[in-house]
């Protein structure tokens, strides 16, 4: 199993829109004993950076787990947005091929004002429909032949069940169309919070060779009314990390877990921490990354 984590850090100069360094980028990771990472990098991008991103990559034997197209809407209600969204998800999905990624990730979308927020018509069969066509138009325009597109599980939006990505994935009918598996975001009920055991086992073991890359985080569910689930650190929620990493292992070793969403550095370190406690107690091997370039 390859192991990272999006660092504030990173993920602060992402959005500030500073210069890419992509040898910075791999000896941080390398630095933080971490062998997979995402690339945040916004197409269009210059060859020689798009290089230096896969010879840094390679040194330091960090595999390039996934390409960002998150904050775009590719079935936004506007049309105009939508064609934007769909355009952004092409050009992210084509610098994922470039790079040589495992994948490039996204959410299906909303109609509703928000891109990643519950919305009533969202889990509409016409809603379906609308996805489908927009994963279909993304992957043909670009057709990519080493990469992937996928959607990111998600609690209130397809896909939003093993059922519902099985759905999917018949329907597009692609096979440059993966998943993306993020297990607390199916987690959307009392029943799925007590039963994840299952729900993980059961998602890895349908859909394992199709999954391309993986979201690490966690779940708790609160005492008070009504249902209050939370996302929290790797390890103080109650997913199952044991069945979640020997099943992973199990179709791919080379798979790579990515903690996100937290704020510190240092929270990120205890998350990984955890992981790879976990790793040990099942025998499953951590790849290491390499010292990099002299």
């Amino acid at each position: 199993m390859r192991l990272g984590a999006y660092l504030p850090e990173a993920l602060l100069a992402a959005r500030t829109g500073a210069l890419d360094d992509p040898w910075e980028w791999a000896k941080t990771n390398a630095e933080h004993g971490f062998s997979a990472a995402g690339v945040l990098t916004t197409a269009p991008a210059p060859d020689d950076v798009i290089d230096a991103y896969v010879t840094s990559a390679k040194s330091f034997n960090i595999q390039i787990a996934e390409v960002s197209a998150f904050g775009s809407n590719p079935i936004a209600a506007d049309d105009t947005e939508a064609k934007a969204a769909r355009e952004r998800c092409q050009l992210q999905l084509a610098l994922a091929e470039r790079l040589g990624a495992r994948c490039c990730v996204n959410i299906a979308g909303s109609l509703g004002p928000k891109v990643d927020g519950p919305f009533d018509r969202d889990l509409a069969d016409d809603t379906f429909a609308l996805i489908v066509d927009s994963v279909r138009e993304i992957i043909d325009t670009v057709r990519p032949r080493q990469t992937f597109y996928t959607l990111e599980t998600m609690p209130w939006m397809f896909p939003d069940s093993l059922a519902s990505y099985e759905r999917l994935l018949q329907a597009v009918d692609r096979e440059a169309f993966g998943v993306h598996f993020d297990p607390v975001n199916l987690v959307n009920s009392p029943q799925l919070y007590f039963g994840n055991s299952a729900l993980i086992r059961e998602f890895v073991r349908r859909l394992g060779p199709r999954i391309r890359s993986c979201h690490a985080k966690d779940i708790r569910l609160g005492d008070r009314l009504t249902v209050h689930l939370d996302e929290v650190r790797p390890g103080t929620g109650a997913l199952d990390y044991r069945a979640l990493i020997t099943e992973l292992d199990a179709v791919d070793s080379q798979m790579p877990l990515l903690v996100e969403h937290l704020e510190s550095t240092h929270e990120c370190m205890q998350a990984v921490s955890h992981i790879r406690a976990v790793c040990v107690e099942t025998g499953v091997e951590v790849i290491s990354p390499a010292t990099g370039r002299a």
